[in-house]
């Protein structure tokens, strides 16, 4: 593999700055883990040998870390220290989480280093498209109802022993304060109504905090493209679990939200056994994020991004019956709460 370059930093001391992955890197990295020949690498990956294997990026755009290798794995490659102390802990707790949760969790057939410090792993592709591609059916929201269910099921310790970090609740306050904000830049660019957010008022915000002694594990980034969604609408696998934490519930239901919606994740968090607070909590997370980020995102040449942006703008604001819950018992742990 290449080894880094040293390049000075700004006070003329030496750094080591990661090589940028090629296609020939990736070549030279599954040819070494290959090392059955020609046949044995055409037969595993479904390409044409080591020599003229199929390697891709599997997003054109941005920094190319993860990569197609042949029809059947995926290469992800740790771009920096962090990432690859990520990574590290990333394949113990996927060993952990597979037992617990009905849908498929990459299971890694290589890893190691690609470079000194940083790390790869060569996993198993999960067939099936992403959450951006496929719509999610009835089923489906049962399916992540599961996997909400099982990371609720997973011991927080056995993941602390891991080095899965604990997290403090976002305060929902401060975050309706900055959405409250962008949402008049959005509204001066004609994109948003800031009179939806007065829906949430200060008093509003205080009553949905989260609750103590409610964090689980929490997969921290179920975006819609990290669900692997079959053209039925089931949800079949799970990815990138490099952010996990100990938290807030409401973190992976907001994310839910965005990804395919606030009332199929409203759904799945309510079969899960979720009650009213954390999901109303998810959906509100969910929509002061999608204004913050968009109006961060508006003024700048990533215009990229700005489709995807709005997409989730218009799943979090998806008007949802459970708005109608107002009140809570105050001594309610958050779990069975009712109107």
């Amino acid at each position: 593999m290449e080894s880094p370059a040293p390049t000075p930093d700004g006070n003329g001391a030496t750094m080591t700055q990661a090589p940028t992955p090629t296609a020939d890197t990736v070549r030279r990295l599954v040819r070494a883990l290959l090392k059955e020949g020609e046949e044995g690498t055409k037969g595993r990956n479904g390409a044409g040998g080591a020599a003229g294997l199929d390697v891709r990026p599997v997003r054109e755009s941005g920094e190319q870390c993860t990569w197609w290798v042949g029809s059947r794995h995926v290469l992800r490659l740790a771009p920096d220290r962090d990432a690859a102390a990520r990574q590290r802990r990333e394949l113990r707790l996927r060993d952990l989480v597979r037992p617990h949760v009905p849908v498929a969790v990459p299971t890694s057939v290589a890893h190691g280093e690609w470079a000194p410090g940083l790390t790869y792993t060569l996993d198993t592709r999960v067939p099936g498209g992403t959450g951006e591609e496929h719509d999610v059916s009835a089923v489906g929201e049962a399916d992540l109802a599961g996997l909400l269910g099982g990371l609720r099921e997973v011991p927080p310790r056995q993941a602390e022993a891991l080095g899965v970090s604990r997290t403090a609740p976002r305060s929902l306050e401060t975050l309706r304060r900055r959405a409250v904000a962008a949402a008049a830049r959005l509204a001066r660019a004609d994109e948003f109504d800031p009179a939806r957010l007065q829906q949430l008022t200060p008093p509003g915000a205080a009553q949905l905090a989260a609750q103590p002694a409610t964090a689980v594990l929490v997969h921290h980034a179920l975006r819609g493209e990290h669900l692997v969604v079959s053209p039925d609408g089931r949800v079949r696998g799970v990815l990138d679990w490099s952010r996990a934490v100990l938290g807030d519930p409401a973190e992976d239901i907001a994310g839910l939200a965005l990804a395919v919606g606030s009332g199929a994740a409203v759904r799945a968090a309510t079969l899960a056994g979720y009650g009213a607070r954390p999901c109303l909590r998810g959906l509100w997370l969910a929509r002061c994020d999608t204004v913050i980020h968009l109006a961060e995102h508006l003024p700048t040449p990533r215009t990229a991004l700005l489709p995807l942006l709005r997409t989730q703008l218009r799943h979090a604001w998806e008007a949802i019956l459970l708005e109608r819950v107002t009140e809570f018992r105050e001594d309610d742990d958050g779990a069975d709460e009712e109107p």
